[in-house]
């Protein structure tokens, strides 16, 4: 096993004194940073992709392995239509015209999620950015879209319920290993540290069995205005945090 990389360069150590390998970004508050501008909402969710294009950029300089974003919930389709069909756009957008540069740098896309009711060109789009990026290795971009937590467990649950069925698999072989290789983030490790955004503090369904021992930071920063400080700032928190696992504290009896 390779080593992690020092956190902002300092020689690794023992405990949280070394980079995540895997960050995952609640990306909260592009609504009401556009509200408190006086802008109409679709603006605040196009500085939202910018602020996307500045914290993946951040997360390569800094060393990190692996950033999962999440873009579009299962939940999202409760807002009004012209606000999906904004979101839709700036997806489009974003891999229009950023693959080519991401490819470019080694970066490979990952998409986890649902492709129910996504439009077509959507969802080829999506097709699209995984296997033109497919062979890159130097950085791992997953975007959870039309992504719901609970949801993958369903879809996952059912994944393993059809090897049991097609006796591929018994059920007494079914353990933690077996569930997290059925789940969309199966390559990816699970993450030692998940941000967010827009000052609320829960996790939304998001990666919601792979967060069970993952390090929580909330900021009151909106999602438009999150860059490479920021990320730092976070980094530097995770740092203070000991991760026990549910074991005791390091020299307790």
């Amino acid at each position: 096993m390779t080593a992690q990389p020092a956190l902002f360069g300092r020689p690794e150590t023992s405990g949280t004194d070394v980079m995540p390998r895997h960050i995952g970004i609640i990306m909260d508050g592009n609504g009401r940073w556009a509200s408190r501008n006086g802008l109409p909402r679709s603006v605040g969710h196009e500085r939202g992709v910018e602020a996307l294009r500045r914290t993946v950029r951040a997360g390569q300089k800094m060393g990190l392995e692996y950033l999962t974003v999440y873009s579009f919930s299962t939940e999202n389709w409760r807002r009004p239509v012209s606000e999906v069909t904004a979101l839709f756009g700036l997806l489009r957008t974003f891999i229009k015209q950023d693959l080519k540069r991401l490819n470019s740098e080694g970066v490979k896309i990952d998409v986890f999620g649902t492709r129910n009711g996504l439009p077509d060109d959507i969802s080829k789009l999506l097709d699209l950015a995984v296997s033109e990026t497919s062979s890159n290795d130097k950085f791992r971009l997953g975007i959870a879209f039309n992504y719901g937590g609970r949801e993958e467990i369903v879809r996952a649950a059912a994944l393993i319920a059809q090897k049991v069925q097609a006796g591929e698999i018994t059920v007494e072989q079914i353990d933690e290993q077996t569930f997290s290789d059925a789940l969309d983030t199966r390559t990816y490790p699970d993450p030692d540290l998940i941000i967010r955004t827009g000052e609320e503090r829960r996790l939304s369904n998001f990666l919601v069995w792979q967060s069970a021992y993952s390090e929580l930071y909330f900021t009151e920063v909106l999602w438009p205005e999150f860059g490479e400080e920021q990320l730092r700032d976070a980094l530097l928190a995770f740092t203070t945090r000991e991760r026990r696992f549910g074991g005791l504290k390091s020299g307790a009896a």
